[in-house]
């Protein structure tokens, strides 16, 4: 059996680092898409020194006099004072609004005293200059890279580029993910079952996450085990996306087709890797597109389309700014059974003890066919390929779940 982490490495060293399908969207259209280029400011922003308070701008240097100020004027956001301040003089100044030439700092509303004839006082003066003032280009310069090529454009990212006035993005084509299901036995959820059949849930489960995803999903159904249907499908789909994957199929057995066609038709790798649940994968490559395919047990399907899958799928789709969850260090909250030979990835629920320390405990039974563990689980224990049993307190490795799950 195959260690996961190499194996990925190695599978990730196959792929292009970026996709060679790109087109440009209004901002509007790019949610969800990766940007192709980076992503170049091309103003200040601000683009002009302003107050970041409600106050009076003054010059630093005549708060020393320690005598009151001559009001001459006020800067409004949109109608600035277009004058040089004076000397030995202050604007009333709002939020936003353009700092007056000649001013340097911003005392707030709160410590001015404003009398009859105009003049202003301080009850407390800044410690130095510059307080309560945004200058020119403080939050982004312009030539600056504001977003790296193969960042996800999203409802953070989108307003950014927005407020530096850019109206449109080249981005990556969306991945096309062609989706198949293997078995007589499985039927499409929402039909009535007949004896010996189970629901296609594999199927609903990666569509789910593919939804997360860049990429727009092919649907290509349940394909039954006809080796000649079972082909024709293969090319038909393998025709139509970048990357095809399949639910079962990939372990030895009487009514498995799927090597025997994928071997006609492709290059592809059939592997036992060494953890658990999640043993049986295949990856390689068609004619047209790229393979990966998942184990037939429920829970195992999800481990492996997270673990190995998500990774994939985001290199091909050009994300690479993406990451995998951080892994943390965490306290058994109780007893944990595991064998030597396979790493462990345990449904489990992790929190913040009295402690203060990060505590975590499986939920219920961890089988590859129980699937009903992960509804209460908010994270993978990860217990080492060679560890056995682990004891109440010892240390554990979690990796809290991502968006795809969560």
């Amino acid at each position: 059996m195959l260690p996961l982490e190499p194996t990925l490495r190695n599978i990730l060293a196959m792929l292009p680092e970026y996709p060679h399908k790109t087109h440009t969207l209004s901002l509007s259209e790019a949610s969800g898409y990766i940007s192709a280029t980076d992503i170049i400011s091309p103003i200040n922003v601000p683009s002009f020194d302003n107050s970041a308070m409600d106050g009076y701008a003054v010059r630093y240097s005549d708060l020393k006099a320690n005598i009151p100020l001559r009001v001459v004027g006020k800067s409004f956001a949109g109608s600035p004072f277009s004058e040089v301040l004076p000397p030995l003089s202050a604007v009333r100044i709002m939020t936003g609004a353009m700092l007056p030439a000649g001013a340097d700092t911003v005392i707030m509303q709160e410590f001015a005293q404003l009398d009859e004839q105009n003049d202003v006082t301080f009850n407390q003066l800044p410690q130095k200059v510059g307080e309560n003032v945004r200058y020119l280009g403080e939050d982004v310069k312009k030539g600056e890279i504001v977003l790296n090529k193969g960042t996800k454009l999203t409802a953070l990212s989108l307003p950014l580029l927005a407020s530096l006035g850019i109206t449109e993005v080249e981005v990556f084509a969306k991945l096309k993910v062609a989706l198949l299901s293997t078995g007589d036995e499985l039927v499409p959820v929402g039909q009535p079952l007949k004896t010996g059949q189970i629901y296609d849930t594999n199927r609903f489960t990666v569509r789910l996450m593919l939804e997360k995803l860049p990429c727009e999903i092919l649907d290509f159904g349940i394909l039954a085990d006809n080796p000649v249907e079972f082909e024709k499908a293969f090319i038909n789909a393998q025709k139509q996306a970048d990357v095809v994957i399949t639910s079962g199929g990939v372990s030895v057995g009487e009514a498995d087709f799927t090597k025997d066609v994928l071997e006609k038709i492709g290059k592809i790798n059939f592997w036992k890797l060494a953890i658990k649940p999640g043993k049986p994968f295949a990856f390689g490559q068609l004619e047209n597109a790229w393979f990966c395919g998942l184990p037939g047990n429920p829970v195992s399907a999800l481990v492996t389309f997270y673990q190995i899958v998500q990774p994939i799928l985001t290199k091909l789709a050009g994300f690479s700014q993406w990451r995998a969850t951080p892994r943390l260090k965490a306290i058994a909250a109780c007893n944990m059974k595991k064998q030597v030979g396979r790493q462990d990835f345990q449904r489990g629920f992790y929190q913040i003890n009295q402690a203060g320390q990060i505590e975590v405990a499986p939920v219920g039974f961890q089988g590859s066919h129980l699937f009903s563990a992960f509804v209460k689980s908010n994270c993978f224990i990860v217990l080492e390929q060679e560890r056995g049993n682990v004891s109440e307190g010892e240390n554990v490795i979690i990796e809290p779940f991502n968006e795809l799950i969560s």
